[in-house]
């Protein structure tokens, strides 16, 4: 199969040196692109965390929710599977700052709009390819999760934790396209890449 995977959280600018972005370390994205390439797959990650590369896999880097989505747009076309574990802005500040907004006495209000929907494009542009998409949630995880799965149309979703964010370890709850829930519990980032791997060439290998 031919991997897309991206990583990390994006930063949107409010001026040239602030931004506003998550605690997300990108360690899941990686863990999955290792672990795809060493499964014998072609692996293409984009990237807004700042990780040694995994060998022998084509990195991306970008910054913005809009320089990822370029970069989803420009490699979509040849992949098999979307894996979207990067943590991506919802929004973004309405207009940025050209120059270092000047500290003042007076309260500063920063307007934000949506940022564009990556993974929606993406199911709507997939025809016979594998869009999976992960859900952080902190309460109500599953019901969350499948309601992420049902908006985006995605093939099958993932569902961590917040506290998984900076761990090395992890708990996810997975839907399959067969709507099964399989849940891996407080487990090392690579090892969840690896069953993760293993369940997509699973269900979609007869589509590459």
């Amino acid at each position: 199969m031919n991997f897309l995977i991206t990583a990390g959280g994006t930063r949107e600018y409010i001026d040239p040196v602030r931004f506003i972005s998550n605690a997300s370390s990108g360690q899941m994205g990686y863990a999955l692109a290792r672990a795809a390439k060493k499964a014998g797959h072609k692996v293409t990650l984009i990237t807004a965390a700042n990780l040694k590369p995994p060998a022998g896999v084509k990195v991306i880097d970008v910054e913005t929710t809009a320089q990822m989505f370029s970069a989803v747009k420009k490699n979509f076309e040849k992949c098999n599977c979307l894996v979207m574990a990067a943590a991506v802005a919802d929004y973004t500040p309405a207009r940025q700052a050209k120059t270092k907004i000047k500290k003042t006495t007076q309260a500063l209000t920063i307007k934000l709009k949506p940022t564009v929907d990556i993974l929606k494009w993406a199911s709507g542009q997939k025809k016979d390819k594998a869009v999976i998409g992960f859900a952080l949630e902190d309460k109500a995880v599953r019901k969350n999760a499948e309601k992420k799965l049902k908006e985006k149309n995605l093939n099958m979703i993932i569902a961590n934790r917040i506290s998984a964010i900076g761990s090395d370890k992890s708990t996810v709850e997975i839907k399959t396209p067969a709507g099964r829930w399989i849940k891996i519990e407080n487990t090392p980032k690579p090892t969840i890449a690896r069953k993760v791997i293993k369940l997509i060439e699973k269900e979609f290998i007869q589509s590459s």
